[in-house]
């Protein structure tokens, strides 16, 4: 899963996938209804790689809290953004219990969700990429300690 060519952009509802750069700016797709148009350089453009969830210790990327809530509802789609307050923050808590509840609202917890179910439906939800890294890790770390044992 690439969420580096996967944007936000502040003003408009929904998730827009980049095609390519311009003189002023950017060409996106929407990712609902595959509509494509420019978005100019003085509009807040996100990525959906460089957002981050504020946590009591650290902020955790955009990608590791998707992955929290793949695992809790192992593999299927989470509740409805639009669901009451309530049941968000204590879905949200589930997932990602030390999440920093002061500076984490519920706006934001509607979009990750929502965010989350559009990339589910659009099955771009994949986490093998990062399993493979771990183990190629872990296989590099065993190698350092064999060479350093020898």
């Amino acid at each position: 899963m690439n969420l580096a060519e996967i944007m936000s952009i502040s003003g408009k509802p929904g998730l827009y996938k980049m095609i390519s750069h311009t003189k002023t700016g950017m060409l996106v797709e929407s990712m609902q209804d595959q509509k494509r148009f420019p978005v100019f350089a003085h509009e807040k453009i996100s990525s959906l790689e460089e957002i981050s969830i504020f946590t009591e210790t650290d902020d955790i990327p955009l990608k590791e809290v998707f992955k929290k809530i793949n695992d809790l509802l192992e593999g299927e789609k989470a509740l409805s953004h639009k669901s009451p307050a309530s049941e968000l923050k204590d879905f949200f808590d589930d997932a990602v219990p030390d999440y920093d509840k002061e500076r984490v609202y519920v706006s934001d917890i509607k979009k990750v969700i929502q965010w989350y179910n559009v990339l589910h439906e659009m099955e771009l939800l994949d986490f093998t990429e990062e399993d493979d890294e771990e183990v190629k890790e872990d296989d590099t770390e065993e190698v350092e300690e064999k060479n350093d044992t020898e």
